[in-house]
């Protein structure tokens, strides 16, 4: 009987977005935690994960208001990390514009990017079935850049996010 290889070493980098908002009852509204913090830990303890996972929060934000500067600063994180497999926890409404930075830099990893429609905190939400679905992902892929969102992987270079139906697609031909 032959033994499995162990699954490499994953990184996930918290950036906020939607899938780590939580709802205020006081206001009615979603938005961070203060302090900030992501949900991901929470959700790799729920999992019952068994290889060596790193958590990083690196910033939590709306994914609408990252600018350039976040952009490098996730690109850095990624370059940084001595993990080769790597799940980014994004906001949807920006996510190709992070993945095409990513995928522009020629990175000799594995990086996928995901995300949520729902916050982790609310009942219902893609986000626990999203992040697992793209740490498994970061684990078998080849080196590159992709997104995956519910159960459908795309490479950065032919993503775009369809507001109207809330889905993520391939680019038209």
């Amino acid at each position: 009987m032959t033994t499995p290889n162990p699954a490499p070493a994953l990184r996930i980098i918290a950036t906020g977005g939607t899938f780590d908002k939580a709802y205020n009852p006081l206001t009615g509204s979603l938005g961070f935690t203060d302090p900030p913090a992501s949900s991901v830990p929470t959700l790799i303890a729920q999992a019952r994960t068994t290889g060596k996972i790193t958590c990083q929060t690196l910033m939590q934000i709306d994914s609408l208001d990252m600018q350039d500067s976040h952009r490098q600063q996730v690109l850095h994180a990624c370059r940084d990390a001595s993990e080769s497999a790597i799940v980014i926890v994004h906001g949807t409404d920006t996510m190709p514009e992070t993945a095409q930075v990513l995928g522009q830099a020629g990175l000799q990893k594995t990086v996928v990017l995901t995300g949520a429609m729902v916050p982790a905190s609310v009942n219902n939400s893609d986000a626990f079935f999203n992040l697992g679905f793209a740490m498994a992902a970061a684990q078998t892929l080849e080196p590159g850049v992709y997104v995956a969102m519910n159960a459908v992987i795309r490479p950065w270079n032919d993503v775009r996010k369809n507001r109207a139906l809330g889905v993520f697609e391939n680019l038209p031909k």
